[in-house]
């Protein structure tokens, strides 16, 4: 496996089109990913102790994060919107090897914030709804 460069790591916002292109999100400068799998505890008193959980039941769930300088780019006028909107749309995560996940999210947060001798910055979070793809790279 190869070492991948955090700034390879991008998150992309689709235009809702068919086919739907992806857009990178302008001046983002660090991007999150985290997948989680909700625990079904199936322990009982009959199990020797040691907690027992259920494969494959559960809540699975994608969230993503990013942050970066407000450029006024034509993604971050689109993703303003889309906080403000709070619609399900289409994301796609690309690290630099061309492995990706694509699905839709839901925008729950959206932060600005400047410093009086500082740039304009935003941090932004997502909510997968429904499920998730990924693709290898070719």
């Amino acid at each position: 496996m190869t070492i991948e460069k955090g700034r390879a790591f991008l998150m992309k916002i689709g235009d809702g089109g068919d086919p739907e292109n992806f857009s990178v999100i302008g001046g983002m400068r660090s991007t999150s990913l985290r997948l989680a799998n909700e625990l079904v505890d199936v322990t009982h008193k009959g199990s020797s102790g040691w907690r027992e959980l259920l494969s494959g039941a559960g809540i699975r769930h994608m969230s993503l994060g990013g942050s970066g300088i407000f450029t006024n780019s034509d993604s971050e006028q689109v993703m303003q919107a889309k906080a403000l909107e709070a619609t399900l749309d289409s994301y796609r995560i690309i690290f630099e090897s061309g492995d990706s996940f694509t699905g839709r999210f839901q925008m729950t947060t959206l932060e600005y914030a400047g410093d009086y001798n500082g740039e304009r910055t935003y941090n932004i979070a997502l909510e997968s709804s429904g499920p998730i793809t990924f693709a290898a790279a070719e």
